[in-house]
């Protein structure tokens, strides 16, 4: 499988953003959003994908965090789609069910390069340490439309917000890490029957 890196950088009246990653890493990650609970969830990506992630962020936070976290997910979601390249070989699909105590979440991933996000978070509280938790949808929207992946987030309990939204990201990391496995049977081949994704 080639080098499965990327560097992307989005510049708008909004946000500047840049965002490094090696979809092939040990889990090491850097960021500078202004953001430190969305920084914080992020980490879980890293650490649970196994994927390398360098994030900095400029954005029009006087107004308040939505750019910047929805900007953050388009880029991410740009620098996904350019790292995984062609797909060959890869698993496509990735599922993961993460606790942490009262909490369990589930997602399920297709790199199927056709966009889809279901996400069914019943929050307990609209906000954790001053972060609005509504914005994660919008992260995960802006992700989606650019990673041009299929993606199902389901909080199935849990009664602490933090919790619930901290499964959510460990799941969603090791969906992520399924997902983007070589697959040795496919041997380079196209996981799919159209012969392209």
């Amino acid at each position: 499988m080639a080098d499965r890196k990327a560097n992307v950088e989005r510049d708008t009246l909004e946000t500047q953003i840049k965002v490094e990653i090696n979809l092939d890493g040990s889990g090491s990650a850097a960021f500078d959003t202004g953001v430190p609970f969305l920084e914080h969830m992020m980490d879980q990506i890293a650490r649970h994908g196994l994927i390398d992630l360098n994030i900095q962020a400029d954005g029009d936070r006087h107004i308040d965090d939505h750019h910047t976290v929805e900007d953050i997910g388009i880029t991410l979601g740009q620098a996904f789609d350019k790292a995984v390249g062609d797909k060959k070989g890869i698993r496509r699909y990735g599922h993961a069910y993460v606790p942490l105590d009262e909490a369990l979440s589930r997602v399920v991933i297709d790199f199927s390069g056709r966009p889809g996000l279901i996400f069914n978070v019943d929050y307990t509280r609209a906000s954790v340490g001053g972060f609005d938790v509504d914005l994660f949808q919008e992260f995960f929207q802006g992700f989606v439309n650019h990673a041009k992946v299929s993606l199902h987030v389901d909080n199935l309990r849990g009664s602490n917000t933090h919790h619930q939204i901290e499964t959510v990201f460990k799941a969603f990391g090791r969906a992520l890490r399924m997902a983007l496995e070589a697959d040795e049977r496919m041997a380079g081949q196209m996981p799919s029957t159209k012969g392209t994704l």
